[in-house]
């Protein structure tokens, strides 16, 4: 009898183990797909903009600094501002999300094709 409640306790201590296992399992498959994996792909797209930018291109520092490239090293840009100034820059600095915004023309405003007709 004792042998018994032994072998009962036993398995169910395994299901409940491997209960455990299965949610630690599809927890760290979520924080992949949700943390991690894109965290990487921005990083991925971070470096082939820096790569890809070239003399006379406009930029955003992460530091907030506006300007355009004047000259480009290996490892750093030299960056001309507004007033004339030249600073270099590390390339890491330089803001993917900023730099894109600042040269992407902004949306053609939408007409209202109702308004349009009732004026006419």
């Amino acid at each position: 009898m004792t042998t018994t409640i032994l072998l009962q306790a036993a398995g169910a201590t395994g299901g409940f183990a491997s209960g455990q296992l299965i949610t630690l399992v599809l927890i760290i498959v979520v924080f992949y797909f949700f943390m991690i994996r894109p965290q990487i792909k921005k990083q991925k797209d971070q470096k082939k903009y820096v790569q890809e930018l070239k003399k006379g291109d406009k930029v955003v520092t992460t530091a907030g600094i506006h300007g355009r490239i004047a000259d480009v090293a290996e490892a750093t840009f030299l960056v001309e501002t507004e007033g004339g100034g030249k600073i270099r820059f590390d390339k890491s600095a330089i803001s993917l999300e900023a730099s894109k915004a600042l040269n992407t023309p902004p949306p053609a405003p939408k007409t209202d094709t109702k308004t349009e007709k009732a004026k006419a």
